[in-house]
């Protein structure tokens, strides 16, 4: 049933944590994050049941990510086209944000401080992966990964104005003390003020081919792991 099933690019960084056992990270086996993963992998595809993995984050990804492209062409002076074209090969599926003389994928922060929190700190081993994967089904052999601080949808604002309401237990949102947290959180979630330029963070991310080999061992352990559940 998963002899040749294809692994997901942007879930790819799972399968690749390392084990805590320094004998199991030397036999290449697959960790205990990677084997949880596989189970949500087995009963998605046997039971037809999908976790849900959906919050803020996510949804202001995808609903902010036109906004995200736009601020990186503006950047870059070209105008990038969301890419549509779902990818594969004998191991890998995805759809790369954007595809021209290299891979370009476009991360959308959730606020100010997440977007910045990122300019000091290595490359998250996930979308390392997930780049490498890109690359491999592209045969692209550059890819950037582009965070961007783009305001907050409308409509997620509105959410969380009626969380802080809740969680304020005031009696109307005429409320002063209200109103006057409801502009600072709109503040908090819109960036108009911000120079253009300073809202992009951009990590360029080479193609490893050691790295793709060693995606390609585990998915094909991954797959054993798979075809030997029994549940």
């Amino acid at each position: 049933m998963f002899t040749n099933y294809l692994f997901r690019c942007h879930s790819i960084g799972k399968l690749m944590t390392e084990p805590k056992l320094k004998a199991d990270k030397e036999a290449g086996n697959l960790s205990e994050t990677a084997k949880t993963h596989l189970l949500e992998i087995y009963i998605a595809e046997k039971y037809g049941r999908k976790k849900d993995i959906s919050n803020k984050y996510i949804t202001k990804g995808l609903m902010a990510e036109d906004d995200s492209i736009k601020l990186y062409s503006t950047i870059k002076l070209e105008k990038y086209i969301k890419n549509e074209l779902r990818l594969k090969n004998d191991y890998l599926v995805g759809t790369p944000d954007i595809i021209d003389t290299e891979v370009i994928d476009v991360k959308t922060s959730w606020d100010i401080f997440t977007f910045f929190a990122v300019a000091k700190k290595e490359i998250n081993s996930d979308y390392f992966y997930q780049l490498q994967a890109y690359l491999a089904l592209t045969g692209l052999t550059v890819s950037k990964l582009a965070y961007c601080l783009v305001n907050t949808p409308q409509t997620l604002i509105n959410d969380e104005k009626r969380k802080l309401m809740y969680k304020m237990n005031v009696a109307t949102d005429e409320a002063p003390e209200y109103v006057k947290a409801c502009e600072d959180l709109e503040r908090s979630m819109t960036y108009d003020d911000i120079p253009l330029s300073n809202r992009i963070i951009e990590f360029q991310i080479d193609r490893d081919d050691k790295a793709i080999l060693r995606m390609y061992d585990k998915i094909t352990r991954a797959r054993q792991y798979l075809n030997d559940l029994d549940l």
